[in-house]
């Protein structure tokens, strides 16, 4: 069988490239083929059991069967923050209902407003914008990727689950890709309740869990090189290898 393989951030890099096609012996299992992987790139091996896979945009189990025609995406922890750079950026903006990744300007007043309802009593909103430096090191600019597809699947997951688990009214997710200056929006989160407590608790929740679970990396351009930020672990529900 044929499978597609998609590679990102630092894993991209030891690659050489962001995805191709590889032949595997039927029902080969996900496991078999990071294994595979490994072999033909020992580089891979300083991520033992900090890869998370993804199989046809979903999250996946080591031991999940391959299938003819399959995407498999390994996954370093995520940062943030593609498939190769130009193709996620054309496929932008990606939108659900409560969701959003795009490579222009992030408005957050007019966002803001526009979730504003009379019913309202609080707006909680996350404002995540590029710093000026990053461990002592000056920070020239950032380029954030993604897994676009899976990570607008992923952001409206968490939506959805903020307005089960929370007693909130609305919610908006918004992720910035491309190139960043200093001071630009990179991520915003918005909470429309009723009540502070419960604005301010949903949103904490949906900007750490985005930083764990939604397959966006940043790479940070200093003065004296650049770098893939340091990821986060990917939370305990998301098997790795």
């Amino acid at each position: 069988m044929r499978v597609r393989v998609v590679y990102f951030g630092s894993i991209k890099e030891i690659v050489g490239q962001g995805s191709q096609e590889l032949e595997l012996p039927d029902r080969s299992l996900a496991a078999n083929l990071w294994q595979q992987l490994r072999t033909s790139y020992p580089a891979l091996q300083r991520y033992e059991r900090a890869i998370a896979i993804a199989v046809n945009h979903e999250y996946s189990k080591p031991e999940r069967e391959l299938h003819d025609g399959d995407e498999v995406g390994f996954l370093p922890p995520v940062s943030g923050g593609s498939v190769e750079t130009a193709k996620a950026t054309a496929q932008l903006p990606l939108v659900s209902a409560h969701a959003r990744i795009q490579s222009e300007r992030i408005d957050a007043q007019m966002i803001v407003e526009q979730l504003k309802s009379g019913e309202d009593g609080a707006v909680a909103v996350f404002d995540g914008i590029v710093r000026n430096n990053t461990r002592g090191r000056k920070t020239r600019y950032l380029v954030y990727e993604s897994y676009a597809e899976m990570a607008i699947a992923e952001m409206e997951k968490l939506a959805e689950r903020a307005l089960k688990d929370f007693p909130v009214r609305d919610v908006r997710l918004i992720h910035r890709l491309g190139h960043l200056e200093i001071g630009d929006t990179s991520v915003l989160i918005v909470v429309a309740s009723a009540h502070r407590g419960a604005a301010f608790d949903a949103c904490r929740f949906l900007i750490d869990t985005l930083k764990k679970s939604v397959p966006i990396w940043k790479k940070e351009f200093f003065e004296d090189g650049a770098v893939w930020a340091d990821g986060e672990p990917f939370p305990p529900d998301v098997k790795t290898v």
